[in-house]
């Protein structure tokens, strides 16, 4: 580039900052008078603070639609930001270093850059968790996290699960008892009161403890803190069951009537839901011409053959007893 186009661009630059400068100072003074314009946010008007002229008026309003008298009431309404989750044990207020070793155009990071990251997170984590409390929290969360993944359930239970281990952990119910026993119990809890409930055997199976200090754990953990868990639907189990084994709506209407045939005559007194549940969408299945085997039912709800075959047949003479009434 030579000295003369450089001069020619350098002077177009300055009279385009002129140009600029010349039409923010037409807009900060009045048209009529030249006096200063201010905001009236009130009337949503610019007025001129000389004359009085409404310069423009109608003026759209960026603020929120709320009003707040004090700073405890501001931070209550106000909706700016993430949403706070009991799923982490900070709940989610602090910063996460992201893994990728690029920067914000995507581009990967010099070797000393990808140092200095390594350091930052490693500081960042252990702010995150300043004393053995949070990191038990942290533990245990993440353990609920990938037990309710494995497990297929929804948010909802994850937080329930989230809020009745921290509550454990408040009320100190922890000493003696293993993190991921309580975790389990939590989750456990969570499911059976959510509706979504899992057996003993599938909670069990991806979790790290065995089915015998979950249980102990699990009613401990529901007298101390005074949850309230209704006993288990069987109904609750058949949709899981029926889309399992990829059997029709029709069958799902069939299993529910066989069950609350059942529930009616007493036969749900003292026996396993999930037994239960197992043997109404055998049966159903075979009342409704579906082919399904007691092995096929037995392998999707975790229970013996056995137990499919005397509560099938239990569910069947209730339901000719319910019949003639």
């Amino acid at each position: 580039m030579t000295d003369t186009s450089i001069r020619t661009y350098s002077n177009e630059r300055e009279e385009e900052s002129e140009e600029t400068t010349e039409r923010s100072a037409e807009q900060e003074q009045c048209p009529e008078c030249g006096g200063r314009l201010i905001s009236d946010a009130e009337h949503a008007e610019t007025v001129c603070s000389e004359c009085g002229l409404v310069v423009e008026e109608g003026e759209i309003d960026r603020g929120p639609e709320w009003r707040a008298f004090d700073a405890a009431e501001k931070d209550e309404k106000s909706r700016v930001g993430a949403p706070t989750t009991n799923m982490m044990h900070d709940q989610g207020l602090s910063t996460n270093i992201g893994w990728q070793d690029k920067d914000a155009y995507g581009k990967s990071l010099s070797s000393r850059q990808r140092q200095k990251m390594q350091r930052l997170r490693t500081w960042n984590e252990r702010f995150r968790t300043r004393d053995s409390k949070e990191r038990n929290l942290k533990q245990a969360l993440g353990e609920i996290d990938r037990m309710a993944s494995a497990l297929g359930l929804p948010e909802n239970v994850r937080e329930t699960a989230s809020v009745i281990y921290r509550r454990a952990l408040e009320e100190d119910l922890l000493p003696g008892r293993s993190i991921e026993g309580v975790a389990t119990s939590s989750l456990y809890a969570s499911a059976r009161q959510a509706g979504t409930p899992r057996s003993l055997d599938e909670i069990s199976a991806v979790s790290r403890v065995d089915k015998m200090e979950l249980t102990r754990t699990y009613r401990y953990v529901i007298r101390e803190l005074g949850l309230e868990v209704q006993p288990a639907d069987p109904e609750s189990y058949v949709p899981r069951f029926v889309s399992d084994l990829d059997l029709s709506d029709e069958t799902e209407r069939m299993a529910r009537e066989l069950l609350d045939s059942a529930r009616k005559e007493g036969v749900h007194s003292g026996k396993s839901p999930v037994g239960l549940a197992a043997a109404g969408v055998y049966a159903a299945a075979l009342l409704t011409n579906e082919k399904v085997t007691q092995n096929e039912v037995s392998e999707v709800a975790s229970i013996s053959e056995v137990t499919i075959r005397n509560r099938y047949k239990e569910l069947l003479e209730a339901s000719e007893t319910a019949a003639p009434a």
